[in-house]
């Protein structure tokens, strides 16, 4: 009796090790395809997410924005900075987050200035 619910349990774990290995490779092959799709503004994009370790949404709820108008960027920014000053009572940590913020917006910018037919085309998608 022991001899079967050892085998048993022996093929359910290479069932199992089986479907978590095939699941990982769609998953990779998923992402790698996102990544082409999206084209060199998008890698370069989701790389300067992976350096700075913020996303462009992130940074957009973080200044509250939601386009990338450079006005709108810079005016949340002051106003945000200054609200978090440490002499004012606020906080340099909320601070900090709202200077990463639009240096990440800032580069986003960058980007799509880089590349502006890309940018057209993918407002068309």
């Amino acid at each position: 009796m022991a001899k079967y619910l050892a085998q048993i349990v022996v093929v359910g774990v290479q069932v199992v090790g089986r479907a978590f290995a095939r699941a990982l490779r769609q998953e990779f092959a998923a992402s790698q395809a996102a990544a082409e799709a999206r084209g060199r503004a998008g890698k370069q994009s989701a790389a300067a997410s992976s350096f700075t370790g913020m996303t462009v949404q992130e940074a957009q709820q973080i200044l509250n924005v939601s386009t990338l108008k450079p006005e709108e960027i810079q005016t949340n920014y002051e106003h945000l900075f200054k609200v978090n000053d440490k002499a004012a009572g606020g906080s340099f940590y909320l601070q900090s987050k709202v200077v990463r913020a639009k240096e990440r917006l800032d580069e986003e910018l960058q980007i799509q200035k880089q590349d502006p037919l890309e940018q057209k085309q993918q407002q068309q998608t």
